[in-house]
This record gives C-alpha cells, structure tokens and sequence, in this order.
C-alpha cells in the first residue's frame, strides 16, 4: 500500500531588492548570529551587511549609508558599547539595537537593546521599530 504524501512550501522568497530599501548592518563576531541576522531581515526587505570586527564595521560604514545599526555588546577583541558612542559621535543619525547576553545593559545610549539568545521576531520587530516599513518602501 502506497501513501502519497503532499508537502507545501512554506518558505517565502526574499523580496526584489529595492534600490530604496533601508539597510541594516549587523556587527557581531559570530557568522552564524550574522548569517541568521542577514537572512532573516533580507526576508523581511531590508538591504543587510555584515561586520564580523569593529574594523569591518567602520569600513562598510564608509562605504555607504546604513540605516540601522545591530551591534554586538562584545565584538571580538573590540568594545560594542565604545563603538556605539563612536556612533552617536560620527553618526548621530544611524539608529543602534545593542545585542547582549547580559542581563543588564543599563546608562547605555542605543536606540533598542536585544538580549541573546532571541527570537528572529524580536529582531525583525526592533529593527522594523528602528527603520519604519515606510520609510524602507518609500521610492
């Protein structure tokens, strides 16, 4: 006896990348956290980068214009709370989402914090917070 078995597709496919899309960098020193952050938020439409070292970051910073910025607390051998004043100095216009295993991030200036482990909704929701769905569809 033979079963047919129907499978549906539930992944969606990334949206066509829109030349207007907001972007996202993500700064952290774990590809797979960067990967998870890129693909989920490609997902969602935003433009992304990766940084895996504050050095990365700088240059993708000068590179282009970045919209939002997920950084982690501990970047390598690099300081994320240090960079995120660099940011508010330099950039006062780019918006910041703290990534932190700590429990406590308190006195810092980020727009959003994220704590780790998290769920991808809680990533898509802040930044969707930080970069309104408006402003990314605007063209």
């Amino acid at each position: 006896m033979r079963r047919r078995i129907e499978v549906r597709a539930t992944a969606r496919l990334p949206p066509a990348v829109d030349s207007h899309a907001q972007t996202v960098l993500v700064v952290d020193d774990d590809p797979s956290i960067r990967l998870l952050c890129r693909l989920n938020l490609e997902l969602e439409g935003w433009s992304v980068r990766e940084a895996g070292g504050l050095p990365q970051a700088r240059e993708q910073l000068a590179d282009g214009a970045v919209d939002v910025v997920v950084l982690d607390v501990h970047v390598g051998s690099g300081n994320g709370l240090e960079f995120l004043q660099e940011l508010r100095r330099d950039r006062p216009g780019v918006k910041v989402a703290m990534l932190t295993g700590s429990d406590r991030l308190e006195g810092v200036d980020s727009d959003a914090v994220i704590p780790k482990p998290f769920r991808i909704e809680q990533l898509t929701t802040t930044v969707a917070r930080l970069a309104p769905r408006a402003a990314r569809t605007a063209g």
